[in-house]
């Protein structure tokens, strides 16, 4: 945890498009944190990566939104950036960076089938997530 209370998640991607379930580990921190109503913002701090909240019951619906967005965004689109991952930064972008979860109970207040989930558009990486609480 940080000095102002954020809380952070350490996500080692191994492939450079991926989304990695961190929906437990989210959940860990709203433990750990007493916050028993309010909401927790789970913030991904890249320009090439993004947080989404989707359905974590099936793996195939992550994989189809990774083939989904390398349709929309190819590698080879003609981009201006010419460090190569102008793509991933579009990607992220596409996502977004951040989702807030309801607290309730001292749980995530998530669907029956959803979860939170950290996006890989620029991997294999070492990345961080940032969950801070908000409520009582």
């Amino acid at each position: 945890m940080t000095d102002n209370g954020t809380r952070v998640i350490e996500v080692r991607t191994s492939a450079r498009e991926t989304l990695v379930d961190v929906t437990r580990d989210v959940a860990e921190e709203v433990a750990r944190s007493g916050v028993a109503e309010g909401l927790a913002h789970v913030w991904c701090p890249h320009t090439t990566a993004g947080i989404t909240v989707n359905e974590a019951a099936d793996p195939d619906v992550a994989a189809d939104i990774v083939t989904a967005l390398r349709r929309l965004v190819p590698p080879d689109g003609g981009f201006r950036h010419r460090e190569g991952n102008a793509d991933a930064h579009v990607e992220a972008s596409l996502v977004g960076s951040a989702a807030l979860v309801p607290v309730s109970g001292g749980r995530l207040a998530l669907g029956t089938w959803q979860g939170v989930f950290f996006c890989e558009f620029d991997g294999p990486r070492t990345r961080r997530v940032e969950v801070r609480l908000l409520g009582r």
